[in-house]
Parts: structure tokens; C-alpha cells; sequence
């Protein structure tokens, strides 16, 4: 029997989500393998969260733990942690330090993904399309005029390193913008404004099943509110269908394209890619690295589509962390 830490909370916005993707995966845990902890990574310390809900320190000099007198050491850890510090590199590099496996991608790819501004400049020679973009920085100048001279409206106003949507806003007038940048500024000091992209949206999760990088079946995303927002993710308030209703020649053109940014960025462990098609090409919006694991997430969804159970999608992530 393997010990397996599942991490989950995190410091950012998203630490509900979080915690709920954490528990899915402790309950969908093949229980014949494995000796699941939840293991709670909370900006007030670091806490092992037992069956009755009570919480005790972690050891972070080796990421132990002690349970009912005894240490515990684990064999790997399953990522859940949606946002920082797990989806942006730095537990990444923890358990690289301790050579402890892990079900994420490596520190590098983390980062580097985390960081929208920096993926799409690291895709774009790679002929990856995006949407026309702006950078600001906290405490710059904010040339509203020249923004929409660039990106055009409507356009997004977002924080560079947030996920859930958290701090987006879909600005549909010059007076709108100082507000939205405002919002974004609130949950990062970098943000982007991209120019809106007419055309259907979709979901698509590249994995590594059986050691063999597998993209799973595209959804199209169909939002009852003006984007792809927190309600529309989590409160019921979008169409999610699985598979897309896309032709043939599409489906194959998004996975392609899909595969390749997984294997240009050497990726591992789980990804998740929202495109947005406009004539007939898809472009890139951004791409997560520790996406939702709750009943409602995406990729759970297209696994099952797949016929992947999430008890075999766990395992497998499991496995794979503990071959590398």
C-alpha cells in the first residue's frame, strides 16, 4: 500500500474549489492501493485534515506527518491545488527538493503556465494563434486610448496569474475599463487585456494515460452569461457539451493543436486547454495545469466521455507520478 498525500486549499481565491477537487479525489481513491491524507496547504500553516475533520501540523522539513504516534512519509503526493502555491511552481519545486513524485507538471512548466502573458509569448513562434493583447503592471500609466486602439472592444480585462475567472471582466466601453483593471489588479500586480474573440468556445484535456499523451474528448462551453465566468464554471450557469458540437475535420484540428502545445511545453500530469474558434482556427486562451477535479469539472467530465472512470483517472496520475 502506497501513502498519498492529496494536497488541496491553497492562498488564493480559488482554496474552495480547491478543497473540493481534494476531497474528490480522496473518495475516489482505489482504497485496495492506496492510503490517502488529505493534507490542507493553507496560508495559516500546513495541516494533515484526518476523518473527523481535525487538523494537525505537517513537518515541512520532509513533508511528514504523525498519526496516532507514528510518522508518516509518503510515497506521492496528488496535486489539487488550484492557483498558488500548487499551480505555479513552487510545490513543484518543493517535493522536487525532497524527490518526493508528484501528479502535476514540472516547477518550470507550472510556472511558465501560470503565467498567461508568458505562455502565449513562449507558443506564439510555434504559430500557436492567441487573441491581440496588452500588458500593464500595478502603478503604470493606464492609456485607455491606446488600449483600444490595440486590443478593440469589447474586450478582457484580466489578471495574469488567477484562474476560476477570478478578477475578469468583459469591458464593453472605454468608461468601463479603469474599473475592470481595478478588479483584475485585486487578485494579481499583472494583468492582460485581450481583444474579444467572436466564435465558439472549447475545453479540451491532454493527459498522459498508460504513459501515452492522450487528449480526451473536446466540450463546447455555452455560456448563459456574457463569458465563461465563476457562475458559468461552478454555479450551474453554462451548457457544458461533451462532445463538442464541432465537425470532424475541428475535433481534429483542436486535438492536434492541443497535443502539440502539450509536447512543445514538455508537460506532464494533467492539462486543460480553452480555445476559442474563429474562422474555422482555433485560438488559444489559456491553459491549466491542476484543473478542477469536482463531479462538475471539465476533464472529469471528458474522461468519463473517454471511459475513464475518475477512480482510474487518479490511479493512473498516481502511477505516472510514481514512474517519473
Amino acid at each position: 500500500m502506497k501513502n498519498i498525500a492529496i494536497i488541496m486549499g491553497g492562498y488564493s481565491s480559488e482554496i474552495q474549489i480547491s478543497l473540493l477537487s481534494g476531497n474528490v479525489v480522496f473518495n475516489n481513491l482505489d482504497k485496495a492501493k492506496y492510503n490517502g491524507y488529505r493534507i490542507h496547504i493553507l496560508k495559516e500553516g500546513w495541516f494533515y485534515c484526518n476523518e473527523n475533520e481535525q487538523l494537525s501540523a505537517v513537518d515541512k522539513n520532509d513533508f511528514s506527518i504523525e498519526v496516532d504516534g507514528q510518522k508518516v512519509k509518503f510515497d506521492a503526493v496528488f496535486n489539487a491545488i488550484h492557483g498558488t502555491p500548487g499551480e505555479d511552481g513552487l510545490m513543484q519545486a518543493y517535493f522536487a527538493l525532497l524527490e518526493i513524485p508528484q501528479s502535476s507538471c514540472g516547477y518550470y512548466q507550472a510556472a511558465l503556465t501560470f503565467n498567461k502573458r508568458d505562455l502565449l509569448s513562449v507558443l506564439k513562434p510555434y504559430g500557436i494563434k492567441t487573441a491581440t493583447s496588452y500588458y500593464l503592471n500595478q502603478g503604470e500609466e493606464i492609456n485607455a486610448d491606446e488600449i483600444v486602439k490595440i486590443v478593440g472592444l469589447p474586450c478582457f480585462v484580466k489578471p495574469n496569474k488567477s484562474g476560476s475567472s477570478f478578477g475578469i471582466s468583459k469591458v464593453k466601453s472605454q468608461d468601463e475599463l479603469e474599473d475592470a483593471i481595478e478588479k483584475a489588479y485585486k487578485e494579481d500586480d499583472e494583468i492582460i487585456i485581450e481583444s474579444f474573440l467572436d466564435g465558439t468556445e472549447v475545453s479540451v484535456g491532454v493527459i498522459k494515460y498508460n504513459n501515452k499523451v492522450t487528449v480526451l474528448p473536446i466540450t463546447e462551453i455555452v455560456s448563459e452569461n456574457d463569458f465563461f465566468d465563476y457562475e458559468a464554471k461552478y454555479l450551474g450557469k453554462s451548457q457544458e457539451i461533451t462532445p463538442a458540437r464541432i465537425s470532424d475535420e475541428m475535433t481534429l484540428k483542436i486535438q492536434k493543436i492541443a497535443k502539440r502545445i502539450y509536447e512543445i511545453l514538455k508537460m506532464d500530469g494533467f492539462s486543460r486547454s480553452e480555445f476559442i474558434l474563429v474562422n474555422d482556427e482555433p485560438h488559444l486562451l489559456e491553459l491549466n495545469t491542476v484543473p478542477g477535479m469536482t463531479n462538475e469539472s471539465l476533464l472529469p467530465q471528458q474522461a468519463e466521455k473517454a471511459g475513464i472512470t475518475l477512480e482510474q483517472l487518479f490511479s493512473n496520475s498516481i502511477e505516472m507520478a510514481l514512474r517519473k
